[in-house]
């Protein structure tokens, strides 16, 4: 098992550029199944999700060809179990966003129940109820949710849903399965994240008809089928956010090149009140540390509200400012699980119900840290920049799911880190 192993103290200098955003990738890829040919995808993430979503299109019987530009080619799709196993579904939970797509396409799926995860329980029970609303049978059994499309056609129809909640894999999922779905259909409290907003750019270039992504309110007009098509993945806010934070917390200077700034407005606002300089240059955004930071107070909020993708990292940074801050978590029950870890590196958090109350600045020492997540790995990995001797980050496996080799990525900044592999776990 391998480990991050940094030495703090640098500040961050120089140009890194922001990779494909893994949140907008695998949604996408799900997508290429409801085509009748195959779609390419350009700018993806190397990351260990994005291999385990090509593993289980694979085997629905997708021809699936390349890394960073992929090709993926479903007609092989249909004759099989159109199954999501348990095996893929517990090590990513997005592996259930192909069940919208099998069901319009192909009219039935079976995929594993997910289960809970380190940051919560995450039920799926609003995928569900907005795909029975589009006429889906649905019958949980040995731990599989199994789907089929009503009738001898085995076709969904379309509907008006409101979801009880904001779910960005709900929407994406029921609004993959409404494309093909006979009829109009209205989606009600729909999650506004850019990652739906480019689901649904790509399924209109597709040829879908869908209206209102970016709002409350998606409108889909069904259509009889879907062509393949060539897209670039967007860029990475959450990716932009961490090394932003990683730039103000070394009192860096940082220019982040194909930055998102125009879905990052929240994380920009914040850091700002903080003091850091957020500065758009041409194909990118140029982040200056100050010397001081100053207190921040941070609510997580569906978008766009500030993103729980970036609470972690955020946490790091109120660590290094002067004064007290505050962390509220509103979109997971269990997404303080970094605050630990932090605390053994020195960080004085003190966490009551869904806030972290900050006291900063506060020296951090390195020593050895462990990583339940994916976002808490990140920011472990972070504060290691800061903190006084060595750090280790174990367990980053969590990391890999959503960085591209971020210690060599670092590294041309001026970051002393290295990747160590073989390291207990």
């Amino acid at each position: 098992m391998d480990k991050i192993v940094i030495h703090g103290g640098p500040r961050l200098r120089g140009e890194i550029r922001v990779l494909g955003a893994k949140n907008a990738a695998l949604p996408t890829q799900c997508a290429a199944l409801l085509a009748d040919g195959p779609t390419t995808l350009r700018h993806l993430p190397q990351l260990s999700d994005v291999r385990t979503m090509n593993r289980l299109l694979t085997g629905l019987g997708c021809e699936v060809a390349g890394e960073r530009t992929l090709t993926i080619d479903p007609t092989g799709v249909g004759a099989g179990s159109l199954e999501a196993p348990y095996d893929l579904v517990k090590t990513m939970r997005a592996s259930v966003t192909v069940m919208g797509p099998l069901l319009a396409r192909y009219g039935r799926a079976r995929v594993s129940l997910p289960g809970g995860c380190a940051i919560g329980a995450r039920p799926i029970d609003q995928h569900l109820r907005g795909l029975e609303a589009l006429g889906a049978e649905v019958t949980l059994k040995h731990g599989y949710v199994e789907t089929r499309a009503p009738g001898p056609e085995h076709r969904l129809k379309g509907a008006r849903f409101k979801f009880d909640l904001v779910t960005v894999g709900g929407t994406q999922n029921v609004m993959m399965a409404a494309t093909l779905a006979r009829g109009s259909t209205r989606l009600e409290n729909v999650a506004r994240e850019p990652e739906v907003v480019e689901l649904a750019l790509v399924l209109n270039k597709m040829g879908a008809r869908i209206r209102g992504a970016g709002t409350p309110v998606i409108e889909i007009e069904g259509v009889d089928s879907l062509s393949g098509i060539d897209h670039a993945i967007l860029p990475d806010r959450i990716e932009a956010g961490t090394f932003m934070v990683a730039a103000a917390i070394t009192r860096g200077d940082v220019v982040l090149k194909d930055a998102p700034v125009d879905h990052m407005h929240s994380v920009i606002e914040t850091l700002e009140s903080a003091g850091v300089v957020c500065q758009p240059v041409p194909d990118g955004l140029r982040v200056i540390g100050p010397e001081e930071l100053a207190p921040i107070h941070v609510t997580t909020l569906p978008h766009p509200g500030f993103p729980t993708d970036m609470q972690a990292q955020m946490t790091v940074l109120a660590v290094m400012a002067k004064g007290r801050s505050t962390v509220t978590e509103t979109i997971f029950e269990n997404r303080f699980m970094h605050v630990p870890e932090l605390c053994r590196l020195g960080a004085d958090i003190r966490v009551n119900g869904n806030t972290a109350e900050v006291f900063g600045a506060t020296p951090l020492s390195g020593t050895t840290v462990m990583a339940t997540d994916l976002r808490a790995s990140a920011s472990l990995v972070i504060a290691g920049l800061v903190a006084d001797g060595v750090t280790e980050v174990r367990r980053v496996y969590h990391l890999d799911r959503g960085y591209e080799t971020i210690e060599k990525r670092l590294r041309p900044l001026g970051a002393r880190i290295e990747r160590v592999h073989g390291a207990k776990s």
